[in-house]
Formats: C-alpha cells, sequence, structure tokens
C-alpha cells in the first residue's frame, strides 16, 4: 500500500490513460503552465531589462521586486483564491507569484553582464540610447536570458503543481491529492514519476531551442 512496486504503477497508469483521465490531467497542466509561465516572462522581460540598464529605475524597483521575492508564495494561495476562485486564473496568478520576481533579478544580471566595451562602442558610433539597447545589449544578453527562462520555467512547474494540490478541480496536482485521500499510492507515484517527464521533456525543449537559437557560441 505504501511503496507500490513499478509494476503496479505502469498498470494504474495504463488504466487512468484508458479512462481518459491521465491524458485530460496532463494537458490541462500543460495548458496552465504554459498560459502562466508565457504571462511571467511577458511582464518580467522588459522590466528586468530596464532595471538592468538603467541605475535610477533599478534603485526604484529592485529593492521592491527583493522584498516580495522572499515571502513565500504558499502563503499566497488563500488570497488568490479570494482574488481569482479555483479556476485557471488562479493558477496563472500563483505561477506568476512565484516566478515573476525571480525572472525580474536574472534578467537584470543578464543584462548587466553585457561587457560596457560593446556599449560604449555603440555610443561611439553616435547609436541613440534605443538602438544600443535594440541592437546591442539585448541580442548580447539573450542567450543568457534564455538560460533564465529555463531555470524559472522549473520554478512554474512546482508553483503549478502546489496550487493544483490545494484549490483545483482538474490537473496532474488535483489528481493527486484525490489520491491521497483514497491511499492510491500507485496513482500518485505515476503521476510524480509524469511530473518529472514533462519537467524533463520541458527542459530539454529549451536547452534544444538554446543551441538552435544561439548557433554562433558553439566553439568549433
Amino acid at each position: 500500500m505504501f511503496l507500490p512496486s513499478p509494476g503496479q504503477v505502469v498498470q494504474r497508469l495504463s488504466e487512468l490513460a484508458g479512462r481518459g483521465h491521465l491524458v485530460n490531467d496532463t494537458l490541462i497542466s500543460i495548458y496552465r503552465i504554459s498560459v502562466g509561465f508565457l504571462i511571467s516572462t511577458a511582464f518580467a522581460l522588459p522590466i528586468g531589462v530596464m532595471i538592468g540598464c538603467y541605475r535610477h529605475w533599478e534603485a526604484a524597483i529592485e529593492p521592491l521586486v527583493d522584498f516580495i521575492r522572499y515571502m513565500p508564495v504558499v502563503a499566497f494561495i488563500p488570497l488568490t483564491i479570494f482574488w481569482a476562485g479555483t479556476g485557471d486564473a488562479q493558477k496563472f496568478l500563483i505561477i506568476w507569484i512565484g516566478t515573476f520576481f525571480q525572472q525580474v533579478l536574472l534578467i537584470m544580471d543578464n543584462v548587466k553582464s553585457v561587457p560596457r566595451d560593446f556599449v560604449n562602442l555603440g555610443r561611439t558610433l553616435e547609436m541613440s540610447e534605443a538602438k544600443i539597447l535594440i541592437r546591442i545589449v539585448l541580442p548580447s544578453a539573450m542567450p543568457a536570458i534564455w538560460d533564465s527562462m529555463r531555470i524559472s520555467l522549473g520554478w512554474a512547474w512546482t508553483w503549478l503543481v502546489v496550487a493544483e494540490l490545494v484549490a483545483a478541480t482538474s490537473g496532474l496536482g488535483y489528481r493527486i491529492t484525490t489520491a491521497q485521500r483514497f491511499f492510491q499510492t500507485d496513482t500518485i507515484f505515476g503521476y510524480l514519476l509524469l511530473l518529472g517527464v514533462l519537467g524533463l521533456t520541458t527542459d530539454q525543449a529549451m536547452k534544444l531551442a538554446h543551441r538552435r537559437l544561439f548557433r554562433y557560441l558553439r566553439v568549433r
């Protein structure tokens, strides 16, 4: 009961797949992680670049970001339920809280790591600040920013499952909670393995995309 064999886990996953639960839960969770992570990145990218480039914006925004990022995301779950209910919007909000503030600081550091000589070259060529940002800073920082996005995607999976464990009527986390109530440890182990496979798949996909997008970084 407490430690099912691999055969029991595989059999249970086959049963859930036959009923359609496995595919449905997986698709719902993938949808939530995709939308939530894209929303977080869409907010974090411009803010991170801005505070990484301009010190006055860094002084104004970074202390607030640092302050909030140390707050445990789990403590926000009751509030997000009050604000957004138990639907997909609440899951998006949890992912946003869990990844946005970390992403902002990571992207800020990525932008700051751009060699100062590159920026000075742009100014020597009398390029405007906007052109220096678009043509020099962003292309130089983008490989590191992509790696930061890959790291934060792993956090997004964690917070999605936490949200589904606490307040959900569907998804991988919800199925684990339901299995817990009925001592279905084979289901719990099966879904944990599935989460590991999904996380590894998305991570490897980001790595592959990095190699394809930034081929010029390869040392021959």
